[in-house]
This record gives structure tokens, C-alpha cells and sequence, in this order.
């Protein structure tokens, strides 16, 4: 079974979601200062190919990458198991527990709540 990313990894792999492919400069240019160097980014994204979270299509002397499972695939896979073990299956929990931590803003319910509205119709 495949484990939870790490946070850098993570932010790797943000970058290829939001562009479903990218060059391991293409996602340094993209990741915030202090920037990894070239070597560092291009080490991870083989890592990630190893464990099975990128795909690699080879372009001779350079790679390109896509993800191998989309975000969701993920979120389903690692976010949801943590979130149920931690609150109880229950997303009001979580929710309470980040309104109390003041770590989501009424505008960020708001938001929720419209977006649950609109799924409903």
C-alpha cells in the first residue's frame, strides 16, 4: 500500500495537478522561495515515480511528468482515513474543530455552505 506524501512531496505535486504535466523545472520555477535546487526537485519527482504517484513519459535527455493518480484519487486514499480517524467520520467535527482552532474564517463556512448547496440542485 502506497503512504501518505510528506509535505514537499506534496507540494511537488500540486505543481502537476494543476498543470496534469510538468517538467521537474517547470515545478521548481512554480514552488515558492527559497527554491530546492534543479537536482533536488528532480530526485524527488523520480522518487515519486518510484512509489507510484507520477508517471514519467521520456523525452530523451529530459523527462516530463504526469500524476499516475489525480488529486482526488489521493484525497480519497490518505485525507479521508486521517480525517475519519481523527473526527469520528463525522465532517462536523472537523469542522468544529477547526472553527474553535479559529483556522477556517466565516467567509471560508460561507463558502462551504454554497458549495454544498449548489452539489444539492
Amino acid at each position: 500500500m502506497k503512504r501518505r506524501l510528506s509535505e514537499k512531496e506534496e507540494s511537488l505535486m500540486q505543481v502537476v495537478w494543476e498543470r496534469n504535466h510538468a517538467f521537474a523545472k517547470e515545478v521548481r520555477e512554480a514552488l515558492p522561495d527559497p527554491k530546492p535546487h534543479i537536482n533536488t526537485v528532480a530526485t524527488m519527482m523520480r522518487r515519486l515515480v518510484d512509489k507510484g504517484f507520477l508517471k514519467i513519459e521520456d523525452f530523451g535527455s529530459t523527462h516530463r511528468y504526469l500524476p499516475a493518480m489525480s488529486k482526488k484519487e489521493y484525497t480519497n486514499l490518505f485525507v479521508k482515513p486521517l480525517l475519519a480517524g481523527l473526527f469520528g467520520n463525522s465532517i462536523k467535527n472537523a469542522v468544529t474543530f477547526f472553527a474553535e482552532e479559529e483556522e477556517i474564517s466565516a467567509a471560508e463556512l460561507k463558502e462551504i455552505l454554497k458549495m454544498i448547496e449548489k452539489k444539492r440542485k
